[in-house]
């Protein structure tokens, strides 16, 4: 019995072992050829170059400056290689004196394990005239490659510098959201190049290669171009850029410059910085005191800045008392100021307008014009007409994170802040003022509203490829609102055409524009104080800002002027001018016909 068992243990293990030798020479010949090829083919992406970035005349404002990055064979760190690896290094630093040692070490280590058979960056970029020289002694390194590298270069450096944004390195966070980055190196990280980054970033290419047992390459199987080169082209006049950049000079604040269709002909947040900084790095020194300045040159004023509209507001606000049982006919006696309670709300005209309908209360910006309509209307249904218009809203700007404001309303108070309103930040939201706040670009979009009947969709993009920007306008009025507009467009002509306009003395402009002034105050004034400071004779960081909104030519509105100046003072004063030399710049270029 016991034979007979081991001579069938023997025949039963004799049996497994043929049926295993069988499965991995036969069954399983296709897997492990399989397997055999992915271990002799590699598959390599190539990176794209960026696309560039140009304006609408074709110059170009994002290019890519031709240069090469080094990198160095894996595992060099291993005992029986770091010879090599020091010797490699060494040849770089001989030939290339201002690279830096610690870096180069660092960036291999990174990147550097078991795993890892692909060669590791260890110089980012080195530009096309230096590497000439050496290019074919580094070439002829085994264990050095050198490789293509375009750098991102902006030949305007700090103009248009918080619509274009910059690229940079892609850290561990950009990675992980985008994995292609790993291989690209850079990305978009602020403005366009940002909001179009996976469009310019291109399509990765692929070539197939056979490598030995040494990850040596051997034969190219096949090779697949990367999808790159992708432009963008803007409707910014890089000479009309330029141009309000220099008005702009020693001033904080914004300005846009667009067609009532949208399209962004210039636009610039103050004070700005030169973008190829981030591209190449910049000290902690450079970068304290960039950050820490009170005006904000990193805020992109455009869609980030959040400020009182003041008196910019009363064009829209005007619309929503006429259309909710205000007559443009009627008249309020304006004295100076009105009471509400024990509070005295003033009108910035210590003796009053005196009689005082629509056309005169736009004309001549009087707040207790306003402040009598708000009690009328009521804070429900003026939150309500504005957001409708878009406040409290994104204007849908080509441009990433875009702030919307604050409309405020008894509703967003409650939620806010757990309390309930009262009647005296009625008053002060008719004005523009308390917890109101608006973006320059929502002001803009607002006067081409008013201009037009239509509210347009502000971009920057005019072609992405070869495929135009698709521009939206919405109607947002009704019908008794377009009636009621011819009203508004009279009170914004007056502005800057009637000897009583608020910026008509201030204006030297050669196309007959509208538009409306606003002061909005940074700083409350305390019921006890009889008399005002002087605008000038404040600190600076107590001024008022300065708002001047315009569009033009009147008749036949095309462009829209905004301008804000942060504690610029009174709106005019501050504004009048850069906005009179726009549209005269505008005439200039083109762009307005001379009739």
């Amino acid at each position: 019995m016991k034979t007979k068992f081991i001579i069938f243990l023997f025949v039963s293990i004799w049996l497994a072992l043929i049926v295993r030798v069988f499965s991995l020479a036969v069954s399983s010949n296709s897997y492990y050829a399989r397997l055999s090829l992915q271990n002799t083919i590699k598959h390599e992406l190539i990176a794209p170059v960026r696309g560039e970035i140009v304006d609408i005349n074709n110059r170009p404002i994002a290019i890519n400056k031709l240069g090469f990055k080094i990198e160095l064979a894996p595992h060099l760190l291993l005992k029986k290689h770091k010879q090599e690896f020091n010797e490699e290094v060494n040849l770089l630093l001989k030939l290339l004196p201002s690279l830096d040692k610690k870096n180069i070490i660092k960036n291999y280590k990174k990147k550097d394990s078991f795993y890892n058979h692909n060669f590791i960056d260890v110089v980012h970029f080195i530009p096309y005239k230096q590497m000439m020289p050496i290019y074919s002694i580094l070439n002829l390194r085994k264990n050095i490659k050198v490789v293509p590298a375009p750098k991102r270069y902006y030949p305007y450096k700090n103009i248009a510098a918080h619509m274009i944004g910059y690229v940079s390195r892609a850290n561990q966070k950009d990675i992980n959201k985008d994995p292609l980055l790993d291989l690209i190196g850079y990305t978009g990280k602020t403005g366009l190049e940002k909001y179009y980054n996976s469009y310019l970033q291109g399509v990765p290419g692929e070539k197939k290669i056979k490598v030995n047992a040494n990850n040596q390459e051997v034969q190219e199987l096949s090779y697949k171009s990367p999808l790159e080169d992708r432009k963008l082209k803007l409707n910014v006049d890089m000479e009309l850029q330029k141009y309000i950049s220099k008005l702009f000079e020693g001033k904080v604040g914004a300005i846009v410059v667009m067609k009532v269709d949208g399209s962004i002909l210039a636009a610039g947040s103050y004070p700005n910085y030169d973008l190829n900084i981030f591209v190449s790095g910049m000290s902690y020194k450079m970068y304290d005191e960039l950050s820490s300045s009170l005006d904000y040159p990193f805020t992109n004023k455009l869609t980030h800045g959040l400020y009182p509209p003041g008196s910019s507001i009363k064009p829209s606000l005007g619309l929503v008392y006429l259309t909710n049982g205000i007559g443009s006919k009627d008249k309020i006696y304006c004295s100076g100021s009105i009471a509400l309670g024990k509070r005295v709300f003033r009108c910035w005209k210590k003796h009053g307008h005196h009689k005082t309908n629509m056309v005169k209360a736009i004309r001549e910006s009087c707040d207790v014009y306003f402040y009598d309509g708000s009690l009328k209307v009521g804070i429900k249904k003026m939150s309500e007409g504005l957001r409708r218009y878009n406040f409290g809203h994104k204007t849908g700007i080509d441009l990433p994170n875009e702030f919307i404001g604050v409309v405020p309303s008894r509703v967003w108070k409650r939620n806010k802040y757990n309390q309930s309103w009262n009647k005296g930040e009625t008053l002060n939201t008719s004005i523009g003022q308390g917890y109101f706040l608006v973006t320059p670009l929502q002001i803009a979009q607002q006067t081409a509203l008013i201009a037009t009947g239509k509210l347009p969709t502000p971009h920057l993009a005019s072609m992405i490829g070869n495929q135009p920007y698709k521009e939206i306008e919405k109607y947002v009025f009704t019908t008794q609102e377009k009636q009621k507009l011819p009203i508004i467009r009279r009170g914004m002509y007056a502005v800057c055409n009637s000897p009583h306009g608020t910026a008509t003395s201030f204006l030297h402009s050669k196309v007959i524009i509208a538009g409306k002034t606003g002061t909005a105050q940074v700083v409350g004034i305390k019921q006890d104080i009889k008399k005002r400071k002087q605008e000038h004779e404040l600190s600076y960081y107590r001024r008022s800002h300065a708002w001047f909104t315009t569009y033009g030519p009147y008749k036949h509105p095309q462009y829209v002027v905004t301008v804000m100046v942060e504690h610029g003072g009174h709106g005019g004063h501050a504004a009048g001018a850069i906005v009179s030399d726009i549209y005269n710049k505008l005439l200039e270029l083109g762009y307005i016909k001379k009739k």
